[in-house]
């Protein structure tokens, strides 16, 4: 029997636990936790997310702060937003909204954000102390897949891992923390030779490359654990739309020894790992 990795029920897990700290800290006279989220422009799929993610503060107990930046606002402009909360003692977090506008370099703005207060775990300190193995805010969607992995007695240990994906967002902090939990570990990408033929060596395969169904049954060694973090909106024949991983769902789960779904895998896990991230950072600012 495939093992259905749920990120959704883990996630709601995750929360209710972060809601139980923040309740016991407020209790003792500190005051909530703040995350502030920057977003530039009108990108719909950013708002909806922006959205998403106001509302899981809400649930837990963290007060979101959302500035909403019109398009044509320059990099000076956004760089003193985030400036004012690095200063801001209510802010633990902050969350600059991707993807940004052409005209403003992403990079740099990132680069802006307080280490301490990095909670999508981006900023050069923080991969640093990732690769050094050095506590630190980590990348949201990779530390997902690892909770996810450890609540399902999963252990990389001694295991091939292959990680499909290269992005400093999910594949390479992905495949230093599966390093850490002592994989041996594989970076495949865009111009890797004969990839199917490293899938199918892999114990932990993860795919992160956004192409829809691009993992087959035939890339997959039988009884693999295989993690698709991907999310693809594909328009069916009646001109509605629906989300699908980079994994051919059907095909691959009777093979696989566990797998996540699309949607309600990593998805819901990426959410639970900032709200964690933010409450890690407002604990280590009250020192409680």
């Amino acid at each position: 029997m495939t093992q259905l990795l749920d990120g959704k029920a883990l996630a709601n897990q995750v929360q209710a636990e972060l809601a139980q700290s923040i309740q016991s800290t407020i209790a003792q006279g500190h005051r909530p936790p703040g995350l502030g989220v920057i977003m530039v422009g009108d990108n719909p799929a950013s708002a909806a997310y922006v959205r998403n993610k106001s509302r899981a503060c809400g649930k837990v107990g963290i007060a979101s702060q959302v500035i909403h930046l019109p398009t044509t606002t320059s990099q000076a402009e956004v760089m003193a937003v985030i400036q004012q909360m690095n200063n801001d003692p209510a802010i633990d977090g902050i969350l600059v909204q991707l993807p940004l506008p052409n005209h403003l370099d992403a990079v740099a703005l990132l680069n802006t954000i307080h280490p301490n207060k990095d909670v999508d775990g981006l900023h050069p300190i923080n991969l640093g102390r990732l690769v050094r193995g050095e506590p630190g805010l980590r990348s949201c969607t990779p530390l997902g897949v690892m909770r996810l992995l450890a609540a399902h007695h999963i252990d990389p240990t001694g295991t091939q891992a292959v990680v499909m994906g290269r992005s400093i967002l999910v594949g390479k902090p992905m495949a230093l923390m599966l390093l850490e939990a002592n994989a041996t570990v594989t970076i495949a990408h865009g111009r890797t030779l004969n990839l199917p033929v490293l899938t199918q060596q892999a114990d932990i395969l993860v795919a992160a490359v956004g192409r829809a169904g691009m993992v087959t049954a035939d890339w997959v060694k039988p009884g693999a654990v295989v993690i698709d973090v991907g999310i693809n909106r594909v328009e069916k024949p009646d001109g509605s739309t629906h989300l699908v991983g980079d994994v051919d769902y059907e095909a691959v789960a009777p093979l696989a020894k566990a797998i996540t779904p699309v949607p309600g895998g990593v998805g819901p896990m990426t959410v639970a790992m900032l709200l964690e991230n933010t409450v890690t950072s407002y604990h280590q600012r009250l020192q409680v």
